[in-house]
């Protein structure tokens, strides 16, 4: 039975985090006391040192040795359960598909564990939840954040695949060759790609960064004709037909609950989803009218990439081929140009056949019956290809990420030091805490800023909201509690399994579906709106797990 004083307790732990996430929404939001700039920087100290220190810090203090096999147990098996539905319904249901089972597989399972779980569980059921949840925030960091962008980076090279070698094209590519600075396929790159036949039919593919947003480029071009038209769009350019596309490369990944990421052009300030591109490790933001909330002129998504097939195949190549085609991508900007003819006139020379896969948004396309028997016949290659493509991705990504370093170090050290009673410096040890003690609040805090930041708190409409809250707060606790009956877990640490999976949404499922357009309104709520209405459902199913 839950008595005042557990009730009072578990309201201290968790008002103050959410009096941190206030104070930034309200500096933000009425007091106007940071601009968006500012909290860029303040989300970026946050995502490069707070979080990954925090994380070290508490994976650092954990046994490893005496990790609660049934507790991770059913933490592996609720998700496992989630995925196998998800699959199911995806492959016998019209309504299905990849894209639902990657949203709906992160609502439904990766929550707000190493911000809101820690404090949260250990003032409910005492301190040896800490190390509960920080077994399931290691998981989650290596095998669930990773299998999630895994599932990303197949859905955007499918895409890519389907879109520049429709048919049975596809099953003859025998080699993807992934230049070095290409870091993803998630749709914001500037890529190109060229491929060759040889005299056995199969294709051997490079992909590659645009010659655009090469180092160098433009004396390139200029000896190859290329000359490029930039337009008035805001932070976007279009070119002609005989140039490939160019645009700001960035992208944003993460693990743990804040989200990290790489920029290598001069970055934009997006007031739509803003926050996801504070968290990113770029340099220095500046400002933008650039709202990825609005609409363009064009029936299509905002800030939508566009891969086309070049008309001017070969273009690239000093040796052309008959087998060889260029293909690029073209970003359009929802800012208003004076004139709607010049983004009209843009898009006529993207070429011929242009498809959106941001957001599973359609683009009309004047050979729409070849495009649906083409989709219809589609192939793909050969699935040790795709892996090797998609590993290769994904490990560049990771290997990006700042807190897969911090994570990846303090489990080796807990080793180490667990196995050997080996004890961590003083120098570092309080270098490390001094740092890690401002990490809660801190990551709070940033979460207000992201709140303050977005157009409104609702992105998804009510429909999707009030889904998304379901599956959030109801349907994730009660396959943890099936997961958790099943493998024998009873008692506190039943309530605690249950609980933990009643918290927010975590904010890195968020970042990974805007960065590859996947759904992010529905996330942006999960994390926004979730916050607001994590407190009184957790609470509620704290009394509720109390009486039994």
């Amino acid at each position: 039975m839950i008595t005042a004083e557990d009730f009072y307790k578990v309201t201290c732990a968790i008002v103050p985090l959410y009096f941190a996430m206030l104070v930034a929404y309200a500096s933000v939001k009425w007091c106007k006391i940071f601009t968006p700039e500012q909290c860029s920087g303040i989300n970026r100290f946050v995502a490069v040192f707070t979080v990954p220190v925090l994380s070290f810090h508490f994976i650092s203090q954990n046994n490893p040795y005496q990790m609660d096999t049934k507790f991770i147990l059913a933490d592996t098996f609720s998700k496992l359960l989630v995925l196998a539905l998800l699959s199911l319904w995806a492959i016998f249901f019209k309504a299905g598909g990849l894209d639902w089972l990657i949203t709906l597989f992160s609502l439904a399972t990766l929550p707000n564990t190493l911000v809101m779980g820690i404090p949260l569980l250990k003032a409910m059921y005492g301190d040896f939840t800490q190390s509960l949840m920080v077994q399931v925030v290691v998981l989650q960091c290596i095998i669930w954040y990773t299998l999630l962008l895994f599932l990303f980076e197949y859905r955007a090279a499918t895409l890519l695949i389907q879109t520049q070698f429709p048919g049975p094209t596809a099953s003859a590519i025998t080699k993807f060759e992934i230049d070095d600075d290409v870091i993803s396929l998630d749709g914001r790159n500037p890529l190109c790609t060229e491929s060759e036949t040889d005299d056995q039919g199969r294709i051997r593919v490079r992909i590659r960064r645009s010659t655009s947003s090469v180092p160098g480029s433009s004396a390139l071009s200029s000896s190859m004709g290329l000359t490029p038209r930039p337009s008035n769009l805001s932070n976007a350019e279009i070119f002609s037909i005989n140039t490939p596309h160019h645009a700001n490369h960035d992208f944003t990944l993460g693990h743990g609950d804040v989200a990290f990421g790489y920029r290598s052009a001069s970055p934009q300030f997006s007031t739509g989803y803003a926050s996801s591109d504070a968290y990113s490790l770029q340099p220095t933001p500046r400002a933008s009218t650039f709202n990825e909330m609005d609409t363009t002129t064009v029936a299509t998504t905002a800030n939508t990439p566009v891969w086309g097939r070049s008309p001017v195949a070969g273009k690239f190549s000093q040796q052309p081929s008959p087998a060889f085609s260029g293909v690029r991508m073209v970003w359009e900007s929802p800012v208003k140009c004076e004139s709607g003819d010049q983004i009209q006139q843009g898009r006529k020379e993207v070429g011929e056949k242009e498809i959106s896969f941001r957001d599973c948004t359609k683009i009309p396309m004047p050979e729409e019956a070849d495009t649906k028997a083409a989709a219809t016949n589609q192939e793909m290659p050969s699935a040790l290809v795709m892996l090797r493509l998609i590993l290769i991705m994904v490990g560049r990504k990771l290997s990006r990420n700042p807190n897969t370093y911090s994570s990846v170090l303090g489990l080796v050290w807990s080793l180490i030091s667990f196995k050997w009673d080996v004890g961590m410096p003083n120098l570092v040890k309080y270098s490390i805490k001094i740092i890690s003690d401002a990490g809660l609040g801190m990551a709070m805090f940033s979460l207000g800023l992201f709140m303050a930041l977005q157009p409104r708190i609702i992105a998804c409409g009510t429909k999707r909201a009030t889904m998304g809250m379901g599956i959030r707060f109801i349907c994730g606790p009660l396959l943890m509690s099936a997961a958790s009956v099943a493998t024998g877990l009873r008692g506190v640490k039943l309530h605690a399994a249950i609980v933990q999976a009643a918290l927010p949404q975590g904010i890195v499922p968020f970042v990974f579906a805007r960065e590859y357009g996947l759904h992010p309104d529905i996330l942006s709520t999960g994390v926004i709106f979730g916050m607001l209405v994590s407190l009184p459902v957790t609470l509620l199913y704290y009394i509720l797990l109390g009486l039994y």
